[in-house]
């Protein structure tokens, strides 16, 4: 679909200093970081919500604003946050997607997040799913998925879909088949080392991935990436296989000694050693662009 390799980078997550020593937690700490991202070669960010004093997720909708404003105030990119707070709510739909509506209505914000499916977080050396809650189970019901389709839909924004286990690229497909008008999705095939969902990050299984997404939503774009894992190895399939990459210290392996910029930097070099080049942001609304819809009906 695309000419050029799109880079996303996730610059800090929900992990705290604790476990991600070097992520950038204020908003003008994410700024820093997001422009010299951008100017490195990327042309997506996504970061959290952070409370200063904590590190701890919040949904501060001046935060998001602060931060998306300061970066897109010095270079042209695409930037979203995960606005909805962990655990999520299960007894309110509209608060999972009320920071994301709010930030596209100001003009913030093209992307949103919409995860198609629930799986469990299970350490695959530790029966440890403190970090997830007491059961680890990262729970997105139905009905809440079908409203976010129904406001990406309606407010016009991508949804970006972390597709942590193959069925996730299922129904995301068929979400977006009951919601035609909804912008293009984004799907992002979510490998780990550390975890036990989905696939270890290993060219049979971004393989498998692409198969699937070809049969149930030929065209669409879609990206490698994960948690507690390296994609870089991964960039020269990628580039062969037409997709794109996300990296950053939300993905990378615990306690990284890299910086975002130096994980953009990698990611650029894989990219032309590979044959392509990164995109900037105005290349990626233009391959979305180009995107005709999905199929009426499943093949």
């Amino acid at each position: 679909m695309a000419k050029k390799t799109w880079i996303e980078t996730a610059i800090n997550g929900a992990w705290t200093r604790k476990l991600q020593p070097n992520i950038p937690i204020t908003a003008q700490e994410v700024i820093n970081e997001g422009v010299a991202c951008v100017k490195a070669g990327a042309a997506v960010i996504h970061a959290h919500t952070l409370e200063p004093d904590t590190g701890k997720q919040n949904n501060n909708l001046d935060n998001c604003i602060a931060f998306i404003g300061g970066i897109r105030s010095q270079v042209d990119a695409i930037v979203y946050p995960t606005a909805a707070p962990i655990p999520l709510p299960d007894s309110d739909w509209h608060a999972r997607y009320a920071t994301t509506v709010e930030l596209v209505k100001r003009g913030l914000c093209e992307w949103g997040f919409l995860d198609p499916g629930s799986c469990n977080f299970y350490f695959s050396n530790s029966n440890d799913s403190s970090l997830f809650g007491e059961s680890g189970v990262y729970s997105n019901p139905n009905g809440a998925l079908e409203l976010g389709i129904e406001l990406a839909a309606k407010h016009k924004y991508h949804p970006a879909y972390a597709c942590y286990e193959p069925g996730f690229v299922r129904q995301g497909a068929t979400l977006h088949r009951k919601q035609p008008a909804a912008p293009v999705p984004i799907y992002r095939f979510m490998f780990s080392s550390a975890f036990t969902f989905s696939f270890p990050p290993e060219p049979w299984a971004l393989e498998a991935y692409v198969k699937l997404l070809d049969s149930v939503a030929p065209g669409s774009p879609w990206m490698a990436a994960g948690l507690a894992v390296d994609v870089l190895p991964l960039i020269p399939t990628i580039v062969a296989l037409g997709g794109h990459v996300r990296i950053g210290l939300e993905d990378a392996p615990f306690h990284s000694p890299r910086r975002n910029i130096e994980l953009v930097e990698a990611a650029v070099n894989a990219i032309q050693k590979a044959g392509s080049e990164p995109a900037t942001a105005a290349e990626v609304r233009a391959d979305l662009a180009a995107y005709r819809g999905p199929t009426p009906s499943a093949p």
